[in-house]
């Protein structure tokens, strides 16, 4: 028996969310607790999963809150070091009327960036079923070995490798850079959580059927999901190729945090019937959950607090038929 369903490793900050004018007329954000690996883990955890996360904060206002929110939604924070001499990371999201968003990091260096190989819990990593990790921890040297570390340890521990490149290309020296630490993540994981506009970027194929199949043909990654935002979601196992619509919402007003939450929903699908226990049906039964989880955090501020319960995602499927 593992004690974790599911670790990960990466960036844990504040994401401050543009929250309309002020009475004088300027932009107004609110402070949102983020950061990709731990939305994931939050939604993780409305489905009783245990789950810990791997990474660094600054001992400022921001690091503290973030460690007692991490604690508030159920993730084990025992290898979350709060750092006396680094500065949390902040992200500033900007939305735009199309829902699309733009990113402002102040991260030169945040405290996420400056996680060590020796401070990586290698117990703590071997104790999980599943290993989540993305690219903002593969953007400098130093944790970027961490991840590797964390990534070869879950490994040889015989847990699911889950990655989500989560490109944000601001935070990168090259987007070369970006592309060959990509390419690594697709040669170590099981499960693969990609973007449409990533698909197409690292692939050079505008249609997603195209390029799910480059890559295919070069990583041997035995679940694909492919979001597509406004067009739904689709699964890529063995010869299936599954896909499922969105669930529109007039109420949307930030998708930051959505393809947390659809990836998570499949995790926990993955953890359910097992990598070789999947078939037409609960992809089709895993879509259509992630979907409907994805649409709700669209509705609300920030992701990590605020994850829809089963039983809301549930109802709110029904509501739709």
């Amino acid at each position: 028996m593992k004690k974790f369903d599911v670790v990960t490793l990466g960036e844990l900050l504040i994401d401050f969310t543009d929250n309309g004018m002020s009475a004088q007329g300027n932009t107004m954000f609110e402070a949102n607790p983020g950061g990709a690996p731990c939305n994931v883990l939050a939604m993780l955890n409305r489905f009783g999963h245990p789950t810990a996360f791997i990474g660094k904060v600054g001992k400022d206002i921001f690091g503290l809150k973030l460690k007692a929110v991490l604690e508030e939604v159920g993730i084990d924070t025992s290898n979350l070091i709060v750092d006396e001499d680094a500065r949390t990371t902040l992200a500033f999201v900007q939305t735009f009327e199309d829902g699309d968003r733009d990113f402002s990091f102040y991260r030169n260096p945040g405290a996420d960036m400056l996680l060590t190989a020796d401070e990586v819990n290698e117990e703590l990593v071997r104790s999980a079923r599943a290993f989540h990790f993305g690219t903002l921890s593969m953007t400098h040297e130093g944790v970027q070995e961490a991840t590797k570390k964390a990534i070869r340890l879950a490994k040889e521990a015989g847990a699911v490798i889950s990655f989500d490149p989560n490109l944000r290309p601001p935070l990168w020296k090259s987007l070369e850079d970006a592309k060959e630490q990509v390419a690594y993540g697709l040669g170590q994981c099981d499960v693969l959580k990609i973007s449409d506009n990533e698909i197409q970027w690292f692939t050079g194929e505008e249609d997603y059927d195209k390029g799910i199949e480059k890559l295919r043909r070069e990583y041997d990654i035995p679940l694909i999901l492919l979001s597509m935002g406004k067009d739904g979601s689709r699964a890529y196992y063995k010869d299936l190729r599954v896909e499922r619509a969105p669930f529109l919402q007039k109420e949307t007003i930030e998708t930051t945090g959505a393809g947390d939450t659809f990836g998570g929903c499949c995790l926990h699908y993955v953890l359910e019937y097992g990598l070789d226990g999947l078939d037409e049906e609960k992809l089709g039964e895993m879509l259509t959950f992630a979907n409907a989880a994805a649409s709700i955090i669209t509705t609300r501020k920030g992701a990590l607090r605020v994850m829809p319960q089963v039983e809301d995602v549930k109802r709110f499927i029904e509501s739709r038929k």
